[in-house]
C-alpha cells in the first residue's frame, strides 16, 4: 500500500509539473524525471538548511549583544538609584536646614502671600484701578511665586494696602478714557466717589476689569438720581448731595435693569395696548361729556334765575316754552307734552354713558384675557425647557401680570369719570322735572 501510495504521489508531483515538463512515455522516462526532481528538492531544501544555520547564528550574536546591554543598563540603573537616593537624602538635609533658618518667617511669608492673593482678587474689580492701573501684577508676583518675597516686594504689598485703604474714603476727579455708549472712546474729566460709584459729564460708568477701561451705562439711572450728579459738577461747600451704590454696582446695575414705564406696557403685549387704547378712548369720551354737561348745567342755571322768559339754548327753556305753544290748557296735554319734551333732551344729557360703563367692564375682562394667554405661554415654556432657567418664564409671567394692572388703571378712572358724567347728567334731568313739575302745578293754580 505505501509504495501505491508513493506512486500515486510521484503522479500527482508530475501532474502538477506538466506544464513546464515533458509528459513521460514510459516508465523509464517517468523514473529518470522523478530522480530529477529528487534532485532539484534536495539543492533546495539544503540552500533553506544554509540559511537557516546563517539566521540562527545572527540571532545568537544578536541575543548576546543585547544581553550586554542589559547588564550595562541595569549597571546604570543601579548607579542612578544610588546617586538620587544620595541626592535625595542632601535635599532633605537641605530643605531642613531652611526650615531651621526660617523660622517663624515662613508662616509670615505664607500669610504675605495669602494677603496678596486675596488683595489681587479685590483690586480685579476695584474702581481705584482705574485710576491707577498696573497694580496687580506685582501682587501676583508674591502671590503665585514658590520664592520668598523680597523685602521690595513686601514694601510694595504695604505701599497698595495703604493706598486702597486712603483711596476708599477719597471723592477724586482725574483724566481718563471713557468709552461711550456708542463704543467711542474719549477723554474725560472722571469724578470718584470711593470704591462706590464712577461718574463723568453727569452720567454712571462702569469699569471692567477684563480690559481696565471706563465704559458708559447705556442705561442710566432715574432722573431723580441723575439730578444730583449736577451737585458734584457745581459743588457748593465741601459737602454735596449725590446718590452712590454701597454695593460696588449691585444695586445700580438691578436699578438699570428695571424696566421703565414704557417697557412695562411693551411687555404687555398686543391685549396691553388694547387696553390703554380703550381707556383713551373713555377718558377723552368723558372729558368731553363732562365740559359738555358743565356747560349745559350753566345755562340751566342761567335759565332758573329767569324761568318767566325761556330760552332756546338750554333744555330748560325749551321745556318751559312748551306750554306757551298750546292755545288750550288741558292739564293732561300739558303733562304729556313736558314729559315729550323731557324725554327729547335726556338722551342728549345721557349720551356716551353706556359706552363709558361699557369701557369701564370690558377693561378689566381684557386684563383678566392677557393673564390667561401670559399663563398659557409661561406653561409652554416650562413644557418645552422645563423650570431650570425662570428667565423663560418671565416674559409670559410679564405679560400675565401687566394686562391686570393695565385693566385695572383703565377701569378704575374710568368707573368715576361714568359716574361723574351720570351724576352731572342726572343733575340736570332732575332739574328738568322739578321745574315741569312746578310748571304744570302753576297752571293749575292760574286756572283757579
Amino acid at each position: 500500500m505505501k509504495i501505491v501510495a508513493r506512486a500515486i504521489a510521484l503522479l500527482l508531483l508530475v501532474w502538477v509539473t506538466a506544464s513546464v515538463a515533458e509528459t513521460p512515455t514510459n516508465l523509464d522516462q517517468l523514473l529518470q524525471q522523478v530522480r530529477k526532481l529528487h534532485n532539484q528538492e534536495a539543492v533546495a531544501n539544503r540552500v533553506r538548511e544554509r540559511k537557516f544555520l546563517q539566521d540562527r547564528n545572527e540571532q545568537k550574536r544578536l541575543l548576546g549583544e543585547a544581553r550586554k546591554e542589559k547588564k550595562a543598563a541595569e549597571r546604570l540603573s543601579v548607579d542612578l538609584k544610588r546617586r538620587f537616593d544620595g541626592k535625595e537624602k542632601v535635599l532633605v538635609e537641605l530643605e531642613e536646614k531652611l526650615r531651621e533658618k526660617a523660622g517663624v518667617h515662613g508662616e509670615m511669608f505664607g500669610v504675605a502671600r495669602q494677603v496678596a492673593g486675596d488683595l489681587s482678587a479685590s483690586l480685579q474689580t476695584s474702581l481705584v484701578s482705574a485710576e491707577y492701573p498696573g497694580r496687580i501684577a506685582a501682587l501676583d508676583q508674591i502671590a503665585n511665586k514658590k520664592d520668598l518675597p523680597t523685602i521690595g516686594q513686601l514694601e510694595e504689598l504695604w505701599f497698595t494696602l495703604q493706598q486702597e485703604m486712603t483711596e476708599s474714603g477719597k471723592s477724586v476727579k482725574f483724566k481718563a478714557e471713557v468709552m461711550s455708549s456708542d463704543g467711542q472712546p474719549e477723554e474725560k474729566q472722571v469724578a470718584r466717589l470711593g470704591l462706590f460709584n464712577i461718574l463723568a459729564d453727569g452720567r454712571y460708568l462702569k469699569y471692567l476689569p477684563e480690559t481696565g477701561r471706563l465704559v458708559e451705562l447705556e442705561r442710566q439711572p432715574p432722573p431723580r438720581y441723575l439730578s444730583l450728579t449736577k451737585n458734584l459738577a457745581n459743588p457748593e461747600g465741601e459737602q454735596v448731595e449725590i446718590a452712590i451704590d454701597p454695593t460696588r454696582g449691585a444695586l445700580l446695575g438691578m436699578l438699570v435693569l428695571a424696566p421703565d414705564v414704557t417697557e412695562r406696557i411693551r411687555q404687555g403685549g398686543i391685549i396691553g395696548y388694547i387696553i390703554i387704547v380703550l381707556a383713551v378712548i373713555g377718558l377723552i369720551l368723558a372729558v368731553v361729556r363732562l365740559v359738555y354737561l358743565q356747560g349745559v348745567h350753566k345755562k340751566v342755571t342761567s335759565q332758573l334765575k329767569d324761568v318767566s322768559n325761556p330760552k332756546d339754548d338750554n333744555p330748560l327753556g325749551r321745556v318751559l316754552t312748551v306750554p306757551q305753544q298750546l292755545k288750550s290748557y288741558d292739564m293732561e296735554t300739558v303733562e304729556s307734552l313736558l314729559d315729550e319734551a323731557i324725554l327729547r333732551e335726556t338722551p342728549k344729557l345721557e349720551s356716551g354713558q353706556s359706552l363709558l360703563k361699557l369701557f369701564a367692564a370690558v377693561a378689566p375682562l381684557l386684563g383678566l384675557l392677557g393673564t390667561v394667554t401670559g399663563m398659557i405661554a409661561t406653561f409652554q415654556s416650562i413644557s418645552l425647557f422645563g423650570t431650570g432657567d425662570p428667565k423663560l418664564m418671565a416674559s409670559g409671567i410679564s405679560q400675565a401680570l401687566v394686562t391686570t394692572m393695565l385693566g385695572l388703571v383703565a377701569a378704575i378712572p374710568l368707573l368715576f369719570m361714568h359716574a361723574l358724567v351720570a351724576n352731572r347728567s342726572k343733575t340736570v334731568v332732575q332739574i328738568l322735572d322739578e321745574q315741569s313739575a312746578g310748571l304744570v302745578s302753576r297752571i293749575i293754580e292760574g286756572k283757579k
